[in-house]
């Protein structure tokens, strides 16, 4: 009788260390419509969502996961993007690799991060990227026409959120700031 129970053991051990290890790992795919609810988007925008609209697509290098949240006044509606390594692509550069690439320059001493704000500038790129402290591992705020978009590193992943609508900059800013909050906590 005894040799059953270790039989049963010995054989799902394998099965639950490599479960474990695909998800440390960051192969774990995850649907961006997961990390954020309606109730969350609502309690910030003070509106309805009438939709979450999921999509994915693979680049060759990265899974990217996107959620619509279409808001009652649609110019409000919100976007979640999450941004994870391709799981069919081994050796591929990471996500972290290219935040490294795309927001190294900006987080580096307060002399390099001028010039490289400088030289951003200089090449009519628009604003440079603003540092958003305490939130993921780093987190940056990239203006644009409409706004902006918050981008946040956390692991081997990183989401963006995008938040429509009349709302001043600052005021969008923090509201893509709690959004990516609450998105952190489920990722």
């Amino acid at each position: 009788m005894r040799p059953l129970p270790f039989v049963c053991l010995a054989i799902s051990v394998p099965f639950i260390l490599a479960g474990c290890g695909q998800h440390q790992g960051g192969t774990h795919a995850r649907d961006a419509c997961s990390l954020l609810s309606k109730e969350d988007v609502e309690s910030v925008q003070k509106l309805p969502v009438n939709e979450m609209k999921s999509s994915e697509h693979l680049d060759g290098t990265f899974r990217i996961s996107q959620c619509l949240y279409t808001a009652a006044e649609f110019s409000k509606s919100v976007s979640l993007a999450l941004i994870q390594l391709d799981p069919h692509e081994h050796g591929a550069r990471s996500p972290r690799d290219f935040w490294k690439e795309k927001f190294g320059p900006y987080a580096t001493d307060k002399e390099r991060r001028e010039k490289a704000e400088t030289e951003t500038a200089e090449n009519d790129k628009g604003p440079a990227p603003k540092k958003i402290a305490e939130l993921g591992d780093d987190a940056y705020w990239v203006s644009n026409r409409f706004g902006g978009i918050l981008y946040v590193l956390k692991g081997d992943a990183f989401v963006s959120v995008g938040i429509g609508g009349t709302d001043d900059e600052a005021t969008k800013r923090e509201k893509s700031k709690i959004l990516a909050q609450k998105t952190l906590q489920r990722l």
